[in-house]
């Protein structure tokens, strides 16, 4: 994986190549290649170790021309960051093909293609698509007969383009488990791993469904579906509203992108939130039927989601009176797990393509889930689309790999969906109306916290020669506290861990001393005492403390603990209030690093693998 484009246009595609790269980049960025078929059907092609900018600088003293291309950038997973493992992948100089996904049986397909003479010069998985096209098309009339033949032989996940030097006026594109969309031009057509490569040149896109395989022309696009036969799939104006590829006035992406997340919010609550009245249909036709016999609910979600599907088991139980179980998805996938009656299952996903999120979903409705709910920022995109219901986040492209604003307006849907499940369950009016106010002052502390960036910036220096960091939380702080470690080890390369603050005794205190910062979320909550004696036992430890509290808890800094004051908030909110300053945190803490912040190493936007 990461990032395709391709094109059939009559005018030169290098360049619109490329740009759809830049905008993908964010979702790797260890290599990157391009290949065209100019007009004398000659396959041109220019591969660049790192970034997309190595890729664009080496175009500019060596041009290619041709209006049939392929383009990628690199995640590796199989071989190591190099010229050689990046795509397009060639065969016999004339077939070039670029792949997102795995291959599962790429060895047993690498030693048959050995055996008929090929020779491979990557160590790739994604160099067998290439010669078994070329080996197809030996027994094929056409390049789609024989890309259809090759998937046939594919076990694992693939979203792939191709491309025949010898028949320049179409491309072949076959998906499955890794998303792919066509755009429509005026006289050409595009595909894509994303819309967003591809935005500068058409607003108008079609998705590929699981098995579909398409034949792309400068004037028609035919698709065909799992059996061969053929099948149209909806073209839609793209409404997008924000097309991040612009940093603006900050320095990173990640930076702006926290910065956005009072506005974030605001656009997640516009249109949901009537006074103190949800509209239920905000989550889909038939949400009000569904919630209203719903009796347990399993999140499924990954990474940073998983963090924001813990906060919303502690929201379901308490205040919709409704069981909740939280689970990774890779883990869900792979154990033998027991439905509850009535159960929904709810996806949590920044793109909605997680590779293991998507497979965990099909997977609930084989073994009996009632139905499902997708939370996302991604319209159009798998979980949405297979999904019962569907909420959208409305948090604008998030480009920076580290999420910040998909994280806490992921949050504030799943408050949203306590309501819409708890008016159901017992939740008074009171409590509801006490929800809805407290999300419509959110925006609003979101700003006050941003505020404190000076602060947090001054107290970052802190960090600068330390290796690892402790932070403690309790309650629905817990898993507060376990984003804030994420975003520190994901971003800085800080080894940081997160416990709930009653397990220090149980272990985590030997590791405790005047090296290893521990930073603690304090709000003034009904645990708030707990977690002052949880922070006395650090103390008299030697430990050096970092504690975000408001002033109701009344922490005064000395010389073990500085007090970093947030502002007051009502409990429900909390954890999203205390999630800024954690950002904030972690984005100074690696400038001090010298590390790259909106592209840490060995880590991709879109995980669209197992």
């Amino acid at each position: 994986m990461c990032g395709i484009v391709g094109a059939v246009a009559q005018r030169d595609v290098a360049d619109i190549l490329v740009e759809g790269l830049k905008r993908l980049e964010y979702r790797g960025y260890d290599s990157a290649g391009v290949a065209v078929v100019n007009n004398n059907n000659e396959l041109l092609t220019t591969k660049r170790l790192g970034k997309v900018q190595e890729l664009a600088q080496a175009l500019e003293l060596k041009p290619l021309t041709g209006g049939t291309g392929i383009a990628h950038t690199r995640w590796a997973t199989h071989g190591v960051p190099s010229e050689a493992n990046a795509h397009p992948h060639i065969s016999n100089s004339t077939i070039a093909v670029v792949h997102n996904g795995i291959i599962e049986n790429h060895q047993t397909l690498r030693s048959q293609l050995q055996g008929l003479g090929y020779e491979f010069l990557s160590q790739t998985d994604t160099e067998v698509i290439t010669h078994l096209v070329h080996h197809e098309l030996k027994t094929s009339d056409s390049l789609l007969s024989a890309v259809q033949k090759t998937v046939k032989q594919l076990e694992g996940a693939y979203g792939t383009v191709v491309m025949d030097s010898r028949d320049k006026d179409n491309i072949i594109v076959a998906r499955s488990g890794s998303p792919l969309v066509i755009g429509y031009g005026l006289g050409e057509n595009f595909i894509a791993s994303d819309i967003m490569a591809l935005l500068p040149v058409t607003r108008k896109f079609s998705y590929l469904e699981e098995g579909d395989v398409a034949q792309i022309s400068r004037f028609n696009v035919s698709i065909y579906d799992t059996n061969g036969e053929p099948v149209e799939r909806e073209a839609k104006d793209a409404n997008v509203s924000h097309d991040s590829g612009d940093k603006g006035e900050y320095r990173h992406y990640m930076l702006k992108e926290t910065y956005e997340q009072p506005t974030s919010v605001r656009n997640t609550l516009e249109g949901r939130l009537v006074g103190t009245e949800l509209n239920i249909d905000t989550f889909g036709q038939g949400a009000d039927d569904i919630f209203k016999n719903v009796e347990h609910v399993q999140i499924i979600a990954c990474g940073t989601s998983y963090h924001s599907g813990m906060v919303a088991r502690y929201w379901l139980e308490a205040f919709a009176g409704v069981s909740c179980n939280i689970e990774i998805a890779s883990e869900f996938r792979y154990r033998k797990s027991f439905v509850p009656k009535n159960s929904m299952i709810v996806t949590l996903s920044q793109s909605g393509e997680t590779a293991d999120t998507l497979a965990a979903l099909r997977l609930a409705k084989e073994i009996g889930y009632k139905s499902s709910l997708s939370i996302c920022n991604v319209p159009g995109s798998s979980l949405v689309r297979e999904s019962d219901l569907s909420f959208m986040t409305k948090a604008g492209a998030e480009i920076g790999v580290a999420s910040t604003k998909a994280f806490t307006t992921q949050l504030v849907g799943l408050l949203m969906m306590t309501l819409a499940i708890g008016k159901h369950h017992g939740m008074s009016v009171e409590q509801q109306n006490s929800i809805a106010t407290s999300l419509m002052t959110l925006p609003n502390k979101l700003e006050e916290v941003l505020a404190l960036a000076p602060s947090i910036e001054a107290l970052a220096i802190d960090f600068a020669d330390k290796q690892n960091a402790l932070f403690l939380g309790r309650g629905d702080q817990y898993p507060i506290a376990m984003e804030g470690a994420l975003k520190l080890k994901e971003i800085s390369y800080i080894h940081a861990e997160a416990y709930a603050a009653g397990e220090l005794k149980h272990g985590p205190l030997a590791l405790i001393d005047a090296d290893m910062p521990v930073i603690v979320v304090a709000p003034q909550n009904d645990l708030i005492e707990k977690l002052k004696s949880n922070v006395e036992e650090v103390r008299a430890r030697g430990g050096l403390m970092y504690v975000f509290a408001d002033s109701n808890t009344n922490f005064v800094s000395d010389d073990t603990m500085k007090v970093i004051e947030v502002p007051v908030c009502d409990d429900i909110i909390a954890p999203i209030v205390y999630t800024l300053p954690l950002q904030l945190l972690s984005y100074y803490v690696a400038i001090i690093k010298g590390t790259d912040v909106d592209q840490p190493r060995n880590l991709a936007k879109s995980v669209t693998v197992e």
